[in-house]
């Protein structure tokens, strides 16, 4: 059964059928399907289109429907041509000719366009909550390592000296920007496009604001054009889930090289990690890298809707099918990443005797070092000069900073006294921060507490 079949004298070649078919990856919209047609049969039925007997009839069906594909046991007709098609047949198996009245007022243009907006608007909130549980375990993570200090890095050079607290922090405020970004994409997801039917409206006098309500949207699309066509709201959701995906390649290339040896800082449980089937030593931060990996595949579908859409005219056209892939893998890899994270991030094993090692370098301090000179009086420029002078010198002659005497170092920068030694312990350097934002760690300790009063409340 086609839709559309009244115009079409023959039948669909086969192997238009096999190349136009859908319904192997948009089934996984029959929920979001039935539940607009729920709506737009209450709808219809406001309008006198459908009788109080039929609306209470095709809502029922309905609603059977939209139990059996909640719990996953839908009968749908693989052959059909999508699943707009396949659950019409269900329906009119269900309630006979009356379903033929449901298509009454709409097309699957603005039908897949409610649909797509349904499952955005639900995969933003999960998206969101999962986001929520990650940046809860970072924040426990950080919790319990205030006191671990380590290099931070730039240029993946040793730079200065921060706490690890204070770098899981920062993760939770990428984390954060894109919440706040989802929440900005669900504005535009957040609109009603049914009743625009296939381009032009309909002269059936549907009460759209009713079936927002009835949906749970905030408002409806005001032209009919723009709203069966429109998939700027796809675009921006995978540029969303893009960006949280190189937030969490991000954190997971930090990991992956802080569990090499050359490093040291982190150990991965062997619950989380894979061997080498050739060298029997090998512990791989697999789970990490194919986080990474993924991100290539979330600029892909990006990229690929955008390719579609630059070059489609008004209104709708089939190009739109490809659309579902697209956003269905990206919410696919981005919530398999966060839940991954979520199950690690406890089991995490940081290395403190190391990451006391790694700081125990006073080069670490030397910007410290630098900023108490200028606090004796001297320029910034020629503090800089002077550290750096100390810095090559005790580089040639093999020396660490800290074997240097005070009246050697006062040689080459006289500023240099008492308390500026000091700064080469590398709890006394990060105490020093004053600046708000800074690793100090009292101010880190309260961005723990800030933190979890934050994400308490979600």
């Amino acid at each position: 059964m086609k839709l559309w079949g009244g115009r079409f004298a023959t039948a669909t070649d086969e192997a238009v059928e096999r190349f136009t078919h859908s319904l192997a990856f948009d089934q996984r919209l029959a929920t979001y399907d039935l539940r607009g047609s729920i709506a737009h049969v209450k709808t219809l039925v406001k309008a006198h289109v459908l009788t109080r007997r039929e609306g209470t009839q095709l809502v029922r069906a309905l609603t059977l429907l939209l139990s059996q594909a909640e719990r996953g046991v839908i009968d749908l007709n693989p052959h059909a041509e999508d699943v707009h098609t396949a659950i019409h047949e269900l329906l009119e198996r269900q309630v006979g000719e009356v379903a033929r009245k449901l298509h009454t007022a709409r097309s699957r243009n603005d039908q897949v366009a409610l649909d797509l907006r349904l499952y955005g608007k639900a995969e933003i909130l999960h998206v969101e909550t999962q986001i929520t549980h990650v940046q809860r375990a970072l924040v426990r993570l950080a919790k319990a390592h205030q006191e671990v200090l380590i290099p931070g890095y730039t240029h993946l050079q040793r730079a200065q000296v921060v706490s690890l607290a204070h770098q899981l922090l920062a993760y939770v405020e990428m984390l954060q920007r894109d919440c706040d970004r989802l929440q900005d994409v669900c504005v535009r997801v957040d609109v009603l496009p049914t009743g625009s039917a296939a381009l032009a409206g309909t002269a059936i006098p549907l009460d759209r604001q009713y079936q927002a309500k009835l949906l749970g949207f905030s408002r409806v699309s005001d032209n009919s054009m723009d709203a069966v066509s429109d998939r700027d709201f796809v675009v921006e959701l995978l540029a969303a889930l893009a960006i949280l995906g190189m937030h969490c390649s991000r954190i997971a290339e930090d990991w992956i090289l802080w569990c090499s040896m050359e490093f040291g800082l982190l150990e991965l449980p062997d619950r989380f990690a894979t061997g080498s089937s050739a060298m029997p030593q090998k512990k791989n931060p697999d789970v990490l890298e194919l986080i990474r990996g993924s991100t290539g595949a979330l600029y892909g579908d990006l990229i690929a809707v955008l390719t579609i859409l630059k070059g489609l005219p008004l209104t709708y056209n089939r190009d739109l099918q490809h659309d579902k892939r697209a956003l269905f893998e990206a919410c696919d890899l981005t919530r398999q990443n966060l839940a991954i994270l979520e199950r690690l991030i406890p089991h995490l094993r940081v290395r403190r005797e190391q990451a006391a090692r790694l700081v125990s370098d006073p080069r670490l301090m030397a910007t410290e070092l630098a900023e108490q000179l200028v606090s004796n009086g001297m320029a910034f420029q020629e503090a800089h000069r002077a550290v750096g002078e100390l810095v090559r010198l005790a580089e040639q002659q093999g020396r660490a900073l800290t074997d240097w005497s005070l009246a050697e170092l006062q040689q080459i920068a006289p500023a240099i006294d008492e308390e500026a030694v000091q700064l080469f312990d590398p709890l006394r350097a990060v105490q020093m921060k004053q600046s708000s934002g800074s690793t100090n760690p009292v101010l880190v300790q309260r961005a723990i507490a800030r933190w979890e009063r934050a994400l308490g409340t979600r």
